[in-house]
This record gives structure tokens, sequence and C-alpha cells, in this order.
């Protein structure tokens, strides 16, 4: 089943957009239609992550902040 949408947009952003559907060869609708779909799917995505980032994700979650005055710390004791 299909059904209207209004939608309030600028002006100039409705213009480019008629002008992709035309470069593209798509209707409007059409368009909005993909990218509704894409924003809404639960897709995984298109790459394959590799134990070693799967690894390393999130290991700086709770990591403190390195300041400057860290920074300084660590040359000094690096290099002292």
């Amino acid at each position: 089943m299909h059904t209207k949408l209004t939608l309030r947009l600028d002006d100039r952003l409705i213009a480019q957009a008629k002008d992709y559907a035309r470069d593209t060869g798509k209707s409007l609708s059409q368009i909005v239609a993909e990218y509704f779909s894409a924003i809404t799917s639960r897709r995984q995505p298109d790459y394959t992550q590799t134990p070693t980032v799967a690894g390393l994700r999130g290991v700086l979650k709770n990591a403190g902040v390195v300041g400057l005055s860290d920074y300084h710390t660590h040359l000094e004791d690096k290099h002292l």
C-alpha cells in the first residue's frame, strides 16, 4: 500500500533533490523511499570486522583524559 506523505522543505533543497533524481533516473518518491529504507534497516555493515579490530573495540571507553602535563611527565621520565 502506498500512502501520500507531505514534507515541508526549503525550496532550494527541493530543487537540488529534483535535479539529483533526474540525474539518477529515479523519481523523487523512489529516492525518499530508498533513503527511509536505508536508515530504518538493521542490516549488518558492508565490511567484515577483523578479529584484531573486534578485540580493540571499546578498549578506550573508560580511559582517563590525558592532558599536556601528562605528556610532559612522560617525556621527563623517558629522557631524564
